[in-house]
């Protein structure tokens, strides 16, 4: 058991240490004074599992936009520290912003930036825990945390509304790829929670009069399957899971392409078969 502790803090330790490095890099530029006269925050001081180091500014205003955060969204960031996502969030972008943060003293320091930058109505620092605070409601979830809570967050996150939009500093999310890989030298990577759309599904209008069968296996946002119908199968090409959003191609008898759009909210599809410039309406239905 020892063993492993020592091994744990030598992790620890050693990340503290590379960020530690690549922020004296980022942030020399920038005053080092980050707190106020009731509370100033240490760079690097360790905090409940996780270490405290600002995000760069351009970083910041390159995860919101990669999110394409609107006045429409709901932002939560997880581990707040002084509030600049959520302040951003909410001055930069029109969101409605909370952010979660352990440290009392730090949750109290980002509610009191959020007041001074003209904020404070549309963001709120909860001063909690990442693992205990419900953040389902969010439609844009930003962390920077440690990649082992990265880990245990994600079962919760990936579990949450399909079409949420997540982006995290510096840290990946062990095998769930990232859609989109953000920032240099600085990484940020950003998901788009999928449907979970495995399954059968029986879909109309593919074939004039028939029903055609959508097989689908699934690997968090990464799809395969077959159409069949006419007692044909057809590979599905070029699938693609965006939340809700699912789109492929399929080759017919005939060597015409198919483009495939269909929404997939719960047990139910709808969308648009397009080709040879035509289009055709398509609904669906999941078979238990």
């Amino acid at each position: 058991m020892k063993l492993m502790n020592y091994k744990t803090v030598f992790f620890k330790y050693l990340i503290v240490a590379i960020l530690s490095c690549i922020s004296m890099a980022n942030y020399a530029q920038y005053n080092t004074k980050y707190g106020d006269e009731k509370y100033e925050p240490r760079l690097g001081q360790s905090g409940k599992d996780v270490i405290w180091l600002p995000t760069n500014t351009d970083l910041v205003t390159q995860m919101l936009r990669t999110a394409k955060v609107s006045a429409n969204d709901i932002v939560y960031d997880l581990g707040a520290g002084d509030g600049k996502i959520a302040i951003a969030a909410a001055k930069d972008f029109g969101a409605k912003a909370f952010g979660v943060e352990f440290n009392p003293e730090m949750a109290s320091l980002a509610q009191r930036n959020a007041d001074r930058a003209g904020v404070g109505e549309r963001v709120k620092i909860i001063n909690g825990d990442i693992f205990k605070e419900d953040f389902s409601s969010a439609t844009v979830l930003t962390l920077y945390l440690l990649p082992e809570l990265n880990l245990q967050l994600k079962p919760i996150i990936l579990n949450m509304k399909p079409g949420t939009r997540v982006v995290s500093n510096s840290f990946h999310m062990g095998d769930w790829e990232p859609d989109v890989e953000i920032g240099n030298p600085t990484r940020a990577y950003y998901w788009v929670v999928p449907a979970k759309i495995s399954g059968t599904w029986g879909v109309y209008g593919v074939h004039p009069t028939q029903k055609a069968t959508l097989q689908l296996v699934q690997y968090q946002q990464r799809v395969g399957g077959t159409l069949t119908f006419d007692e044909k199968i057809y590979p599905i090409m070029k699938p693609s899971l965006e939340g809700e959003k699912f789109k492929f191609s399929f080759q017919d008898k005939d060597q015409i392409i198919h483009d495939v759009e269909l929404n997939m909210t719960g047990d139910t599809a709808s969308g648009f078969d397009r080709f040879d410039y035509k289009t055709s309406k398509l609904v669906g239905k999941k078979e238990k």
